[in-house]
This record gives C-alpha cells, sequence and structure tokens, in this order.
C-alpha cells in the first residue's frame, strides 16, 4: 500500500511542465533597420491567427509564451518593442497602424535525430493600405530527451520571431507601409 501510495504521489509531482520562451529582446540589427527607415508615427494594432497552436511537446508539456500570452500577442509585442527602441512608436497619434494575421505558426521537437524548427508566417498590413507577408522557418538543435527538446523549443521561438521581424523590416516595401 505504501509503495502504492510513493508511486502514485510521485506521478502527480512530476507532471507536465510548460516550457516557455524568453521575454521578447529586440534585435539590435532590426532596430537599425528601422532607424534608418527615417520615419516617425507608428502604432502597433492586434495582431491575430487563422491557424490553432498545437502547444503539446513529445508529451512532456506545453510550449507556452510568458506572461500568459499568446503566440500571435507575443508577437505583436515584439514588433512594438522593436519600434519604440528604434524610436518610431507612436501610441498616441499614429500617422499609420500596424496589424498581422499569424498564418502559420508550427514547431517540431524532433526533426531528424536531435533538431528543432520553428516554422512561422505572417501577413502585416498597414492602415494605408499596403500589406506584406514574411516566412520564417528556423532551425535549431532540440537534443535526444524530452526534457531537453522541449526547452530548446521553447527557447528558439524568440530567435524565430526576430527573423520574422527582421524578413517584414526589410522588404523593400516595408517602408511604403509607414507612410
Amino acid at each position: 500500500m505504501k509503495i502504492l501510495a510513493t508511486l502514485t504521489l510521485a506521478a502527480l509531482l512530476s507532471g507536465c511542465s510548460t516550457y516557455m520562451p524568453q521575454r521578447y529582446s529586440a534585435s539590435a540589427d532590426n532596430v537599425v533597420v528601422i532607424k534608418a527607415l527615417n520615419v516617425n508615427g507608428v502604432n502597433v494594432g492586434t495582431f491575430t491567427t487563422t491557424v490553432k497552436v498545437d502547444s503539446a511537446c513529445r508529451g512532456a508539456g506545453p510550449i507556452a509564451p510568458p506572461d500568459s500570452m499568446s503566440f500571435e500577442a507575443y508577437i505583436q509585442k515584439a514588433f512594438a518593442d522593436e519600434l519604440k527602441l528604434a524610436g518610431v512608436f507612436d501610441a498616441v497619434a499614429p500617422k499609420v497602424t500596424l496589424a498581422g494575421v499569424l498564418t502559420k505558426i508550427d514547431f517540431s521537437s524532433s526533426k531528424g535525430l536531435t533538431g528543432g524548427e520553428w516554422n512561422l508566417a505572417l501577413d502585416l498590413k498597414s492602415s494605408n493600405g499596403k500589406s506584406i507577408s514574411a516566412t520564417e522557418t528556423y532551425n535549431f538543435n532540440s537534443g535526444f530527451g524530452a526534457d531537453t527538446a522541449c526547452k530548446q523549443t521553447a527557447e528558439a521561438f524568440l530567435p524565430a520571431t526576430q527573423n520574422l521581424l527582421a524578413k517584414l523590416i526589410k522588404n523593400p516595401n516595408f517602408k511604403a507601409m509607414l507612410q
């Protein structure tokens, strides 16, 4: 009886973990590109998604952004942070507002033997009627064991997001969205 109680308690205490990406930190390269556009008065509106995110990772637990955010809210905040650090963000009296639709978000923590991959796609629309899209496939080393692989997968979401935003802001049509 004591063995059964011990095993039950161990099973309950070892329940699923939630693996979280770090809070977003802006990319210095992205900020430099935005500053070079020499624009101002940009606001960030709501980002939504058209897809359901399967956040389960190898049965070890889900991957979820920090602060109870959705993945699209994480990317929305990331974009706003990039614009703020570049000095072009204006939520009070913006010239334009950018909104986004996340059309793809999935990951694999077991690509090959120890690889992983994030796949992201975002449509960005300006209040001036212009729009652009970008996709990012971010490959990383995940690991063999579930715990390590899921931790690595969560940590890879931040650089995958930075790369996705870089593709948007480096798009030759991005500046036209800000005017």
